[in-house]
């Protein structure tokens, strides 16, 4: 596994660096009032691969913030819980997301304006 940032500047370098990236905050989403087995993850969140998802677990439970319970059986059983420390980050995350629903609309109002007042880049 590559080495994982270790020095922060402030504290909301530390958050961005546990919940940041493209799957994460989804990932964390669908935890939140849930024990999810891999598989679900897939079907909730079908366009990540399997790669990647096992990748962004695996970081969320190296940062303390996702528990891995494996069971023994066959066929095996692995399920995602939030620790206590992944709870901490509920309402991050659902704050997160009503910012989101609340502003979705202005921020691609602005998004579209500004692509179509964008002068082509000169060569």
């Amino acid at each position: 596994m590559q080495k994982r940032k270790t020095s922060f500047s402030c504290g909301a370098d530390v958050t961005s660096s546990v919940i940041g990236g493209k799957w994460k905050l989804q990932i964390l989403f669908q935890l939140m009032d849930k024990t999810i087995r891999f598989n679900e993850f897939r079907r909730l969140m079908p366009e990540i691969t399997q790669r990647m998802l096992t990748l962004q677990l695996r970081e969320l439970e190296e940062d303390g913030v996702v528990h891995r319970e494996m069971y023994h059986q066959i066929p095996p059983k692995v399920e995602y819980s939030l620790t206590d420390l992944g709870e901490s980050l509920v309402p991050i995350v659902r704050a997160m997301c009503d910012w989101g629903f609340a502003n979705e609309e202005a921020i691609i109002t602005n998004r579209t304006i500004l692509t179509q007042t964008k002068e082509p880049s000169q060569p």
